[in-house]
């Protein structure tokens, strides 16, 4: 009798949608974001929770339409008559999700590291703990689908607990002068800042790509973007209001990933400072698995549609999964995280989500008519996207020429990858062709 396949409900999806954005968004964006929105931190969250959600809704008509595994691949590949647009977004796409993978684990290790008394961020047992945690999450995810939903399900549980005690609690502890006035900074400031932390809100994409792996797609589908997104939202903004409320912006410039639980010591004590920290590992131990587990399946449809080498495309047959993907992409990441400069690829993984969602909201707008989606929701976000990268890109011009100029490089090579490897082998394609 053959194993009755396993479905994802609910709960699983948006388990998975939170745990892939709160993951390592609020820890490693927070001071960046207070340093150029200052008291209006929570606002400029609140600005990139509104973007996520216009390109969340064209995610969710977009997945409906055409329930695919290879979520924005396929978007893409319907949207636009050339082959190669749709192969290098893809290929953007899967290095993205591995820069993110790094900066995930990385976080783990810093904090996990730190709890163990061990403050270096370049230590033996730094390393031990980043590549651990990836290692994982891969047997996790080998093991099966189901074992990768109910895993999330927990995390993300215990992490929005531990999250919304700091948040609740704190709000009696915030000190008026740390938050008015509020525009600090200026509208500019608020702008960039909304603009650098929107790879926060990174993480929702990946429901889509799990569409034939769930009990009621047409029903579960946009509500799991929708609350996800809602959920993270909320989030970001009470975490936030009580971290500005608490501690000066220098002072979170200063302890960078440490912010969000040298914050808590106010009103929490040194208990605070592990608990926080217990939920920054559940953050980015959460958002590794539900990163890996769909970004192994965007390879495995890339490699089908012979975008990428055919070995992405190899699966276990009884359970449906992408095992041969899964070792490559885990493979890579750790290359990563142990050896790569992880600022350079954080700044890579923000701009590549900005220019992939911004593509995702234009290919929503030209298959409006057959989606049937309301033509100004994807534009909105369309343009929100590209003004956003924008300031990022200026941003980068202004204080980091050198995550600017392998940025650059990044995406030079990803062309070069593409044209190289990719089976089709043509930047033309004839009209009669088509």
């Amino acid at each position: 009798m053959p194993q009755q396949k396993e479905l994802l409900g609910l709960k699983e999806l948006v388990a998975m949608g939170v745990g892939g954005m709160v993951g390592g968004g609020i820890f490693s964006v927070l001071g960046l974001s207070v340093n150029m929105a200052g008291h209006a931190a929570p606002i400029a969250f609140l600005l990139g929770g509104i973007i996520a959600l216009l390109t969340g809704w064209s995610y969710a008509r977009l997945g409906l339409f055409y329930r695919s595994d290879g979520g924005s691949f396929t978007y893409m590949e319907h949207a636009f008559h050339h082959p190669n647009i749709a192969a290098l977004g893809g290929w953007l796409l899967l290095v993205g999700y591995i820069g993110t993978l790094a900066l995930y684990a990385y976080t783990f290790g810093v904090y996990g590291a730190a709890m163990l008394g061990n403050q270096s961020h370049d230590s033996a047992m730094h390393h031990l703990l980043e590549s651990g945690i990836l290692l994982t999450f891969l047997a996790v995810n080998l093991y099966g689908v189901r074992a990768a939903g109910h895993t999330e399900d927990v995390i993300v549980i215990i992490k929005v607990l531990i999250l919304a005690l700091f948040a609740i609690v704190g709000l009696f502890y915030v000190k008026p002068d740390h938050i008015l006035p509020i525009f600090n900074q200026g509208g500019a400031g608020l702008l960039m800042g909304a603009a650098l932390i929107f790879v926060a809100y990174e993480g929702f994409e990946l429901i889509p790509n799990a569409v034939n792996e769930m009990e009621d797609p047409q029903k579960h589908l946009p509500a799991a973007i929708m609350i996800s997104i809602i959920i993270t939202l909320c989030i970001y903004i009470l975490v936030s209001l009580v971290a500005v409320g608490n501690l000066l912006p220098s002072e979170i410039n200063k302890y960078k990933e440490y912010a969000l639980a040298v914050a808590a010591k106010p009103f929490l004590g040194h208990g605070g400072f592990l608990l926080i920290s217990l939920g920054a590992l559940l953050s980015t131990a959460s958002a590794i698995n539900a990163t890996l587990f769909g970004t192994a399946r965007l390879g495995m449809v890339m490699a089908e549609d012979k975008a990428l080498p055919k070995a992405f495309s190899i699966r276990e047959k009884t359970r449906n999964i992408p095992w041969v993907s899964l070792f490559i992409i885990c493979g890579v990441t750790l290359l990563f995280v142990n050896m790569g400069n992880l600022a350079v690829i954080s700044s890579f993984a923000s701009s590549t989500f900005l220019l992939i969602f911004a593509s995702i909201n234009f290919a929503a707008f030209r298959l409006r008519h057959r989606i049937k989606i309301t033509p100004w929701v994807p534009m909105l976000g369309l343009l929100f996207c590209l003004f956003s990268w924008l300031i990022l890109c200026v941003y980068l011009l202004q204080h980091d020429h050198q995550s600017l100029f392998w940025m650059t490089v990044f995406y030079l090579g990803v062309i070069l990858f593409e044209y190289l490897f990719s089976q089709r082998r043509c930047f033309f394609v004839p009209k009669n062709a088509r």
